[in-house]
C-alpha cells in the first residue's frame, strides 16, 4: 500500500510512449493516489488516463497550482497527508518542482514535516547536460533571459564570463516561438570560441541535439524550432 507522502510525479516531455520514459513502479504508486496537486487539471487528467486507461479519474480530486492559482490555498491542499493519504504533484511536463510552481508545494510539505518522495522520470535539463558534451560537474539553469535586448545582451556576457572563469555550463530557455530570436542573439553576443548546444524536443520524435562553437553555428542552418521546447546550453 502506498504510504502517506507527497509524491513528485514526472510526466512525459511532449507526448512520448510513457513506457519509454517512466518506470512501472510509478504506475503502481500512482494507482493508489486520489489527491493530486497539478499545474493544469486537463493535462493531468490526460496523463493519468494515458498511463492507465482504467484509472479512476472521476473518483480523484485535483487541486490547481498553476499561474492563476491561489498560493494561499497550497497548505490546505496537503490536508489529506495529515489524514494519512498520499498526495501526488503533477506538472505540465517533466519533473515537478524544477522550474515549476510545485517547488512551493514541496517547501510547505517540508516545513510541516511531511515525507516527500521524488519519483523517477525525464528531466529535460539533466538530459540536455548529459548529451551536450559540456561540463556536467558544474552547471546552472538560468531559465528565461531578460526581454529587453540590451539587458539580455548584458546578462549573456555575465553568464559567459562565469562559464569561462568557473567552467560552469549555463542553461537557458525561451518560449518556443521565440527560439530563433534567442539563437540569433546568442550567436551575435557570445565569443566565437564558446560552445553552444541546442537540445530540442528531448525524448520526442523531433529530438535534435547538436553542440558546435558559436563560429560554427554562424555557418550552420537551424531546423524549425518555433514549436519545439528547447534548452540552450553554452560553456567552455
Amino acid at each position: 500500500m502506498t504510504e502517506a507522502a507527497l509524491y513528485l510525479i514526472p510526466v512525459g516531455l511532449g507526448n512520448p510512449d510513457l513506457s519509454r520514459v517512466l518506470p512501472s513502479y510509478n504506475k503502481a504508486v500512482i494507482a493508489e493516489i486520489r489527491h493530486f496537486i497539478v499545474e493544469e487539471v486537463r493535462t493531468a487528467r490526460r496523463f493519468l488516463r494515458q498511463l492507465d486507461p482504467t484509472f479512476d479519474i472521476d473518483g480523484s480530486t485535483f487541486y490547481p497550482m498553476g499561474k492563476h492559482a491561489d498560493a494561499a490555498l497550497f497548505t490546505s491542499y496537503l490536508r489529506p497527508l495529515a489524514e494519512g493519504m498520499p498526495v501526488g504533484v503533477i506538472s505540465e511536463a517533466g519533473c515537478p518542482a524544477v522550474a515549476d510552481p510545485g517547488a512551493d508545494v514541496v517547501r510547505i510539505a517540508q516545513q510541516h514535516g511531511f515525507k516527500v518522495v521524488p519519483l523517477v522520470g525525464p528531466s529535460s535539463m539533466l538530459m540536455a547536460v548529459m548529451s551536450s558534451g559540456l561540463n556536467g560537474q558544474s552547471f546552472a539553469f538560468i531559465g528565461y533571459l531578460p526581454i529587453d535586448p540590451s539587458e539580455r545582451t548584458r546578462r549573456l556576457k555575465q553568464l559567459e564570463t562565469r562559464a569561462v572563469q568557473e567552467g560552469q555550463t549555463q542553461l537557458c530557455i525561451e518560449t518556443p516561438y521565440r527560439n530563433h530570436k534567442l539563437f540569433d542573439t546568442l550567436i551575435a553576443t557570445l565569443n566565437p570560441r564558446t560552445r553552444l548546444c541546442i537540445a530540442a524536443g528531448i525524448t520526442t520524435d523531433v529530438e535534435w541535439i547538436v553542440t558546435r562553437t558559436v563560429a560554427e553555428w554562424k555557418r550552420a542552418t537551424l531546423p524549425d524550432l518555433s514549436h519545439t521546447p528547447t534548452i540552450f546550453l553554452f560553456g567552455k
